[in-house]
C-alpha cells in the first residue's frame, strides 16, 4: 500500500531539521502540546473520558489541532496514547481517575504472553488512521503531522506492572526471572508497533516518534537487551518509509549506540548538557529537546532568556527545540507561549 500523495507542506522547517539541512531557526513543538494546560482541552475532557477521546476520530483530530490554533508551532502530533497498542492486542487498559493507566489482570506469565493477539492487531486501530485523515484535512498542509508509539520496553512496563510506577520493580523482575516471557512480549509488541506505524505513514503522517519514557529505569547493559534491540527493529522497518525520531528519557548513556542507527533524530531530556549530547552523537545527528518542563513555571522573561541560551548551545542546525518531556498540566498559557515564541523569534 502506497503512502498518500501529499501536497507540499507550507512550513516544512521540522522536516528540514530532520534532514539536517541549514535552517534560519530551529523548529519548535512541545511534547504533550495537545494537553491539560489548554482550557479548550479541559472542556472536552469534562465531556468525554480519556479513551473515548482517543477512539473518536473527530475528537482526537480536534484535540490535535487545538494548540496549533493558539500557537505558532512547527509541527502537530496526533492526540492518542501509547496504550492503544496493547489494547489492540487484547490487553484491557483503563484510565482510572487520579491513578492513571490501570490493568485489572497484569501480564505476569508466559501463558498470558502466548495468548496475546499479534496478527492483524493493527486493524483494531482504524480509529487512529481515521483521526489522521481528519487531522490532515484540518491542518490543510500548513505543518507536518507526527505519529507516535511507545517503545516496547515502556509498554511492557505498564503491561506487567498493571499501572504507573516510580521504579517499575515488578516489570524489571519479570524480565530477569522470566526472560523468555519478557522477550516474547517485547517481540510481540514490536511486531504490532511496526505494522501500526506503517499504517500511520500510509495514512499521511510525515514522521514518527518512539517514546521510551521508562528506558532510564534500566542499566546500560539491560537497556541494550530489553529496550534498544526492539526499538532498533522498529527504526530499521520504518526508516525506509519515513523519518523516525527516538526519545528515550534518562538514556544519555545510549546516545552513542543510537547514533549508529537509521534514526533521523534523537530526543534528549534536561539531565544532559547540549555540549555532551552533541559530543555523544558526534555532532552528526539532529537532536530534539531539552527544556525542563518544570522550568515553564519561571516567568516569561526568564523562559525567553533560557530558550535563547539553549538554542545557542545546541546550535540552530540539526536541532528541534522541544521540552525534555511532556508539558505539565498546570503551566500558565502565557508561559507555554513564551517558550514557543522565544524559538520563533530567535535570531542567530
Amino acid at each position: 500500500m502506497r503512502s498518500k500523495t501529499r501536497k507540499m507542506i507550507k512550513n516544512d522547517l521540522y522536516l528540514r531539521a530532520l534532514r539536517g539541512e541549514t535552517v534560519e531557526r530551529p523548529p519548535v513543538w512541545m511534547m504533550r502540546q495537545a494537553g491539560r494546560y489548554l482550557p479548550e482541552f479541559i472542556a472536552l475532557r469534562d465531556q468525554y473520558d480519556f479513551f473515548t477521546r482517543c477512539q473518536t476520530p473527530e475528537l482526537a483530530a480536534e484535540i490535535t489541532v487545538q494548540p496549533i490554533r493558539r500557537f505558532p508551532l512547527d509541527a502537530a502530533i496526533l492526540f492518542s496514547d501509547i496504550l492503544v497498542v496493547p489494547q489492540a492486542m487484547g490487553i484491557d487498559f483503563k484510565m482510572k481517575e487520579s491513578v492513571g493507566p490501570w490493568l485489572d489482570t497484569p501480564i505476569r506469565s508466559l501463558e498470558q504472553v502466548q495468548n496475546l493477539q499479534v496478527e492483524g492487531a493493527e486493524e483494531n486501530l482504524k480509529y487512529v488512521y481515521d483521526a489522521i485523515d481528519i487531522t490532515l484535512q484540518k491542518l490543510e498542509n500548513e505543518i507536518p503531522l507526527i505519529g507516535f508509539a511507545g517503545s516496547p520496553w515502556t509498554l511492557l512496563c505498564y503491561c506487567v506492572e498493571g499501572k504507573g510506577s516510580k521504579s517499575f520493580d515488578i516489570a524489571k523482575s519479570f524480565c530477569f526471572t522470566q526472560p523468555e516471557a519478557a522477550h516474547l512480549l517485547l517481540q510481540k509488541i514490536t511486531d504490532v508497533t511496526i505494522a501500526y506505524l506503517k499504517r500511520k505513514v500510509q495514512s499521511g503522517v510525515s514522521a514518527v516518534q518512539i517514546f521510551d519514557s521508562w528506558g532510564g529505569m534500566l542499566s546500560p547493559e539491560d537497556y541494550q537487551e530489553f529496550s534498544w534491540k526492539y526499538i532498533n527493529q522498529i527504526v530499521e522497518a520504518l526508516a525506509p518509509e519515513t523519518h523516525v525520531v527516538v526519545f528515550a528519557k534518562g538514556c544519555w548513556y545510549a546516545l552513542e549506540e543510537m547514533t549508529k542507527s537509521k534514526v533521523s533524530a534523537l530526543g534528549v531530556d534536561w539531565t544532559i548538557t547540549p555540549e555532551l549530547a552533541r559530543k555523544f552523537t558526534n555532532n552528526s545527528i539532529t537532536l530534539q529537546g531539552n527544556f525542563d518542563p518544570a522550568r515553564l513555571h519561571s516567568s516569561p522573561e526568564v523562559i525567553r532568556k533560557m530558550v535563547h541560551e539553549m538554542i545557542d548551545r545546541f546550535g540552530k542546525d540539526k536541532y528541534i527545540a522541544n521540552l525534555g518531556h511532556g508539558i505539565l498540566p498546570n503551566i500558565p498559557l502565557e508561559n507555554a507561549e513564551a517558550f514557543i515564541r522565544a524559538v520563533v523569534e530567535w535570531k542567530g
